[in-house]
């Protein structure tokens, strides 16, 4: 048996199973103990389990890491190592709140709250966000004044082994707090983990500055608190971004659009597919609704039961609720097909990007009126007047002079 493995018995396989603990496995091994269908990432449950056991393994390890720190720092007199023992303070406050948040975000829905509580996740990864910021003006602050006044520091062997202690237990917290991030698709753990790499940065210039201190005589903790002060902001800065873009809402990710199309296109009664939204509601809990074309000379029981056959279906492979609206098009009139390829091209000459949907060919006695929706991406050059006068002005010099436009512009919500 390999030193760095654990062989447990799994009452779920009926069998021995083999355990890695060495680095980021920790966090493997204690979820195989504490949580059930540990590898369902996209269950609420599953996702709320792992937020509470590395939110408490973040708040024990920081402590430690505080009052080994705060020695360091009490003995060499260093104010960097100081500040930099506090960071690990608010590090398990932050701990605590991506705790707490991944609690709150596991509630059922209620009254107040029927589509759930999903979004305490991104809440929590805010708070993270901002208290990382204010450790890096905090930084910047007591920098400035080691500056003003500024010390010899002591550097002994037990000040060093600390450092090099607390720099190897920040890349064990931000590589699994990484790799959670990237399994659960966390906002919360994502910001967790760019914490605990400020932290190492930060650990690291402190350390480098105490060696320069000690082998040549510059004072250089001051400077050194600056720069990760700096470099905190700016990760932190960063994070606030990506978490402030989710709670106001940003678009889908392609991948998951064509995952999307390619299931509801791989059957025979759908033609086509538009007017898709996705609502995100936080991790887990998406739901989507769309317009599916059918033939409008289709059996609607038929149609109908194929619909909720993809609502369920969606429901199974991407854990999504869908609603989806029947469109009924024309497939089998050459003329209307005829007169749809045409202005389906005059669409695309004007952007490529363009796309027609509902197309419906109404014939009366002086005129025939071409009613359709033309569906745009958000980012366009033309504003949608001059999309809809300019493919009127076409449609109405086909020959006969006949023809009338019925325009609707929808916009793309990915």
């Amino acid at each position: 048996m390999d030193s760095g493995e654990i062989w447990i018995y799994s009452q779920k396989c009926g069998k021995i199973e083999r355990i890695q603990t060495g680095g980021i496995y920790m966090i493997t091994f204690l979820a195989s103990l504490f949580i059930k269908e540990r590898h369902n990432y996209s269950s609420p449950a599953v996702r709320q389990a792992y937020g509470v056991l590395s939110g408490a393994v973040g708040i024990g390890l920081n402590i430690l890491l505080f009052f080994g720190k705060w020695i360091a720092g009490t003995v060499s007199g260093s104010i960097a190592i100081t500040a930099d023992a506090f960071n690990n303070l608010s590090d398990a406050g932050s701990s605590i709140i991506t705790l707490i948040g991944f609690r709150l975000s596991g509630q059922d829905p209620d009254p107040e709250h029927p589509f759930g509580h999903g979004r305490m996740e991104y809440i929590s990864g805010l708070l993270v966000s901002v208290a990382i910021l204010v450790m890096g003006f905090e930084l910047i602050w007591s920098s400035l004044n080691k500056l003003r006044s500024p010390e010899p520091i002591e550097s002994s062997a037990l000040v060093c082994v600390i450092l090099i202690a607390s720099i190897l237990v920040k890349v064990y917290i931000f590589f699994y707090n990484r790799s959670l991030s990237k399994k659960l698709d966390s906002a919360a753990m994502k910001a967790t983990s760019v914490d605990s790499l400020s932290d190492t940065v930060a650990t690291t210039l402190v350390l480098i500055a105490t060696l320069i201190s000690k082998y040549t005589g510059l004072l250089l903790d001051g400077w050194f608190g600056i720069l990760v002060g700096c470099f905190i902001l700016y990760t932190g800065g960063s994070t606030l971004k990506e978490t402030i873009d989710l709670l106001i809402g940003q678009p889908p990710k392609q991948e998951f659009i064509n995952e999307i199309r390619e299931i509801v296109l791989g059957h025979s009664m759908v033609h086509g597919v538009h007017d898709l939204i996705v609502h995100d509601y936080g991790p887990g809990r998406v739901m989507i609704s769309l317009h599916a074309e059918v033939d409008v000379n289709g059996n609607i029981q038929d149609i109908h039961e194929q619909i909720d056959h993809i609502e369920h279906e969606l429901q199974e492979k991407l854990h999504c609720s869908a609603t989806i609206h029947m469109d009924p098009i024309v497939t089998d009139d050459e003329e209307v097909l005829a007169m749809k390829a045409k202005v389906e091209e005059m669409v695309h000459f004007l952007d490529e990007s363009f796309s027609m949907h509902d197309f419906r060919m109404v014939k009366g006695s002086t005129r025939t009126n071409l009613i359709f929706d033309v569906e745009v991406p958000r980012k366009t050059s033309y504003t949608d007047n001059e999309i809809v006068n300019w493919l009127k002005e076409r449609i109405h010099e086909l020959p006969g002079s006949k023809y009338f436009a019925v325009i609707q512009i929808d916009h793309e919500y990915y």
